[in-house]
């Protein structure tokens, strides 16, 4: 990578830039500067180039040469549209190791990396802004083509816009047109962030004296009293606090637009444009007065020690120990020492839990970054970090790609949940890993805390890899949960069962309603009824896209697919034998909801699952409703079972622990223990002990004790042997390939040939093609090819260039046409 200074721009070079394209192609692509903008040309800067034929896309430069590509002429970069760089070199080296280790393209990363609105491409739209009123006499003439080219087309794309013109040039007139607010572009391509800006009123210092006041209400009074209102609404609301929006004053004062502008020309006030925050949070003060339990304070110094010779330590705190309080003391000290903070959460239900209760502590310090943020309150996120105005950043998977410059600690929160991996699109990264290496790459430390961790964390802390702390009891000496298992066989011959709710489960509720206290009902299922079945011919309803059931929703009245949203009407006769008595079978969360309504007609219910939380705000209603006692009883899927601390949720009820216990997978009793353990420890965080109810059709299944015994070690000791015995993790990597085609047959002889040619390299340690549990997904079939590898007898570094290697060779052959092949490293 070259360096220049100004004294060598004195001689005419000629430069060139590899850059990182956002595609998904397998190598970098060189493009050639413009001799005007040597100058200008860096790394970590965006440049727009042409790619294709005609095609226009926002590129990351990653290096800058004197070497022209020797396959191919270097087409010239068209624009550089940034004044400084938007991705550091320390983010372009982690986008690197992602490529490699997660065997996918650098475009792809960036990709999932950058946030929309610092990317471009040929098909971003551009509308005009109806909201506006311009002078077309101010417009040149090609200004003036875009403008009435767009009031006869309501939406015209870049590439549009370029073949309108007749040049490549087109983003400084777009620029210049979005800045004088005339054209919209689109949010999530939009080629850059514009600040929200808010106008703040101020009185002239003229009418601090009391006298010259009472003289200018006795003015307003009598020939303007609505400017009158506007002016007593501002000493109200400037004694509440620091700062007025003018919007605020309109709102307290009910004196309208007019009255401010009239007092801002009599230069009674004075108005002042700002950029605030999209962010939703103000300058308050930090507030960090709390005190450490000796069990917590002991284990904070264990993980200060432990951070001496280990760069990972894995705090393992049972539910309700507090943990994030001892998060906020490692956060305090890191900061004091100048260095930034990432602290992970697995998902945005967490975060919105969280932030308000870190915010007490970090006040405007902290930052949030998740993908229910609109794209220019992400780019804002991004600038921030980027100029170092963050110390600690809150979010989820995504925010290790944020453009850090000094990160000193990343905290890891319920390291174990499998919501840190992405399964589709590439990358296919766990943020977990992916943490470690940037904290690496940092010269930082990493804290990775859970109640039930992951079996290769366990692993790797057991083996004096990463270090270990225990966290034991809970904090205020709170008793874990009681609980109890339930038989479903039992009571449904009783009869005692009341719809899909134990007498045991009704009671403990009732009693807890009676207490004004709270209850979490769980159901890792979604929708109404899983599936549709006719009783005379056993008929079931099929998405048309994937090779699965349709689940019905009641809110909708249709059949949905989880996978592809294909959704259909409910049909009320059999469409296979006509007959008329079809049968809902299964229950998710909706139907919970909807037999409770019933059976509780009083009680005040709510439901947290991917249906009710899909708008911006609906999920911190539902966590500010459950705060404030304005819900009864919450049912939900596995959100609810992930760091929510509510002080009077005492019962909880899982409705039908099977449904996790019986799943085909070699992880599912890991998964289950910690679903279980995890949803338990939401009972009974305060004073109150909490009670647990588990539904089952199997009360002796060896996981459901281990839990009621609270035996995280019974259970990692168990299954570990049979991993080790199976050739499973942490003894053994593992790459899944999926081969995807819309033929079944053409599909069947591509995963033969690929298998086969896998076996020459790898032998016995290539298993299948196999069908996975799904496979047909989105009209494509799909066969997976697992490769298991030893950990300590072979480098994975050489296995995955063999793999990649085979990979591109089946991909040149005709037998390839029409297939997609997906790699997954670690895909658990």
């Amino acid at each position: 990578m070259l360096e220049f200074s100004e004294s060598t721009y004195t001689q005419r070079k000629t430069l060139f830039v590899e850059v990182i394209l956002p595609l998904a192609i397998s190598r970098n692509y060189t493009y050639r500067v413009p001799f005007e903008m040597n100058n200008a040309v860096a790394v970590g800067k965006r440049v727009v180039v042409q790619f294709g034929k005609s095609k226009l896309y926002t590129a990351v430069v990653a290096a800058i040469t004197e070497h022209a590509p020797k396959k191919y002429e270097a087409k010239y970069i068209i624009e550089i549209l940034d004044d400084n760089p938007v991705v550091t070199e320390g983010q372009l080296k982690f986008w690197s190791w992602l490529s490699e280790y997660y065997m996918c393209n650098e475009g792809e990363v960036m990709n999932a990396a950058l946030p929309s609105a610092l990317k471009l491409a040929s098909e971003t739209k551009v509308m005009l802004n109806k909201d506006f009123e311009y002078d077309k006499a101010s417009l040149n003439d090609k200004e003036y083509l875009i403008t009435e080219a767009l009031s006869i087309q309501p939406e015209l794309t870049i590439s549009d816009i370029v073949k309108l013109l007749g040049q490549k040039t087109v983003l400084p007139i777009l620029k210049t047109l979005f800045e004088k607010n005339i054209v919209n572009i689109s949010e999530e391509v939009s080629e850059r962030y514009k600040p929200r800006r808010r106008t703040y009123i101020t009185i002239n210092p003229a009418y601090h004296n009391q006298d010259s006041l009472r003289e200018l209400f006795a003015i307003l009074e009598k020939r303007a009293p609505k400017q009158a209102d506007a002016v007593l609404a501002y000493i109200k609301l400037s004694r509440q606090q620091k700062i007025v929006s003018k919007n605020e004053l309109i709102e307290e004062s009910g004196s309208g637009e007019s009255s401010i502008k009239s007092l801002i020309e009599k230069e009674v006030f004075f108005a002042e444009d700002r950029n605030v925050s999209r962010l939703g949070h103000d300058d308050s003060e930090a507030i960090n007065e709390f005190t450490l339990s000796a069990a917590q304070q002991l284990a904070l110094e264990e993980v200060n020690r432990s951070f001496g010779d280990k760069d990972v330590v894995l705090l393992h705190g049972i539910t309700s120990s507090g943990k994030t309080q001892i998060y906020i003391r490692l956060i305090e000290q890191m900061v004091a020492t100048g260095k930034q903070v990432l602290y992970l959460l697995p998902e945005i239900a967490l975060t919105t839990h969280i932030i308000e209760r870190l915010r007490m502590y970090f006040g405007s310090d902290i930052g949030v970054y998740h993908s229910r943020f609109n794209d220019n309150e992400r780019v804002e996120v991004w600038q921030k970090v980027l100029n170092n105005e963050y110390k600690v950043v809150l979010g989820a998977r995504s925010s290790v790609f944020l453009p850090f410059s000094d990160l000193g600690l990343i905290i890891v929160d319920e390291e174990h949940e499998t919501s840190y991996k992405q399964y589709d699109p590439a990358p296919r990264y766990n943020a977990r890993d992916a943490a470690i290496y940037l904290a690496n790459m940092h010269q930082g430390k990493v804290l990775l805390g859970s109640a039930t961790p992951s079996f290769e964390t366990y692993y790797n802390a057991r083996v004096h890899k990463y270090g270990l702390v225990n966290l034991s009891e809970r904090f205020g000496g709170v008793q874990l949960p009681t609980i109890e298992v339930v038989s479903i066989s039992e009571e449904l011959k009783r009869k005692t069962m009341q719809s899909h709710f134990t007498s045991v489960l009704m009671a403990d509720m009732a009693l807890a309603l009676e207490a004004k206290e709270q209850v979490i009902l769980f159901q890792n299922r979604r929708g109404y009824a899983p599936v549709l079945m006719c009783r005379v011919c056993a008929y079931t309803p099929k998405c048309i896209n994937c090779d699965v059931s349709l689940t019905y929703h009641k809110h909708s009245g249709k059949l949905h697919c989880h996978y592809c949203g294909y959704k259909e009407d409910s049909p009320s006769i059999c469409p296979a034998c006509g007959s008329t008595h079809l049968e809902y079978k299964g229950f998710g969360t909706e139907k919970v909801e909807d037999e409770l309504s019933v059976l509780l007609p009083d009680v005040k219910l709510a439901r947290m699952d991917l249906d009710t939380t899909r708008s911006r705000n609906s999920l911190q209603i539902i966590l500010n409703n459950l705060e404030e006692k304005k819900i009864d009883i919450l049912v939900g899927t596995q959100m609810v079972a992930k760091g929510l601390d509510f002080a009077d949720v005492t019962v909880i009820g899982i409705i039908n622990a099977d449904s996790l216990l019986k799943y085909p997978d070699y992880r599912a009793n890991e998964r289950s223990y910690q679903m279980l353990a995890q949803v338990s420890g939401r009972a009974g965080r305060r004073d109150k002990q909490g009670k647990v109810v588990i539904q089952t059709y199997d009360p002796n299944h060896r996981v459901i004790k281990q839990v009621i015994e609270n035996d995280y070690l019974d259970l990692y000791l168990t299954e570990m042997e049979e991993r080790k015995s199976f050739k499973y993790p942490p003894y053994y990597r593992i790459i899944n390939l999926d081969i995807k085609h819309k033929n079944a047959e053409v599909l069947y002889n591509q995963a033969e040939y690929l298998a086969n040619e896998l076996r020459k390299h790898f032998g016995d340690r290539v298993i299948g093609p196999e069908p996975p549990l799904i496979n047909r997904i989105r009209n494509y079939y799909i066969k997976s090819i697992m490769l298991k590898f030893e950990r300590d007898t072979i480098s994975i570094v050489k296995a995955k260039a063999i793999v990649r290697d085979v990979i591109t060779q089946f991909q040149t052959t005709k037998l390839s046409k029409g297939s997609i092949v997906q790699p997954d490293v670690d895909p658990y």
